[in-house]
């Protein structure tokens, strides 16, 4: 089995609107449910756990009611989006072997990343989206002066999802709650615990809707 994390509760500033993110349309259809469309179309997925600001709960409840047939369960989530994830680690069945953890904003993931993530995931562990950096990174001090050039060859912008062995993901957010850390995703709360964390190729169609230019994006790579 395999449970499917979907933080949605943040707040999503600079995306210009009063309206959360998630239930922009496109294509006429909210983003959140362009998102749980393409995990409900993988097989091995067998349940959902969202979590939403406290005060749109049930707005996504009513969003999602009656539209899948896997099981959907929405809770509160946190202040931070770590905190969210680890509210619905409380929630994963005893009998799911792997967790994945997606941006509800990512509407355009493909069904064969999230297929190889969790294949990925099975085979190692820890497994996370990404893909090549493209630009030249440099590597500044505080002052604002370059160090050094950083080697693309080796660099990776990370995407979601991101999928763990359900051991590893709750020994990774234990961890980290016992040491007050939190971390920038799911998976350096991983590589802080000495798990080692494969990476699967994405593509460039997998972007997280932020700015309104975003969404002028996703309806463009929707429309064709």
């Amino acid at each position: 089995m395999v449970t499917v994390i979907i933080p949605a509760a943040g707040q999503g500033r600079r995306m210009n609107s009063a309206t959360n993110k998630i239930f922009l349309p496109i294509q006429g259809k909210p983003v959140l449910i362009h998102t749980l469309e393409k995990f409900s179309a993988v097989d091995r997925v067998s349940n959902f756990i969202i979590a939403a600001a406290e005060y749109e709960i049930d707005d996504v409840k009513n969003l999602v009611a009656g539209k899948f047939s896997k099981p959907i369960e929405v809770i509160a989530g946190g202040s931070e989006r770590q905190f969210s994830i680890n509210n619905c680690l409380q929630l994963v069945p005893t009998d799911s072997e792997i967790v994945l953890v997606h941006d509800a904003a990512r509407p355009l993931v493909s069904k064969t990343v999230i297929e190889n993530v969790i294949d990925s995931a099975e085979k190692f562990g820890a497994s996370i989206a990404a893909v090549r950096e493209k630009n030249t990174v440099k590597f500044a001090d505080d002052d604002l002066f370059v160090e050094k050039t950083l080697p693309r060859s080796n660099l990776w912008e990370v995407q979601t999802p991101q999928g763990f062995r359900r051991d590893i993901i709750f020994r990774a957010y234990e961890s980290a709650l016992k040491d007050h850390f939190v971390g920038t995703d799911d998976s350096s709360l991983v590589e802080r615990i000495g798990i080692k964390v494969k990476i699967v190729e994405s593509d460039s169609f997998n972007i997280k809707i932020t700015t309104p230019d975003d969404l002028i994006f996703a309806q463009h790579v929707l429309n064709n």
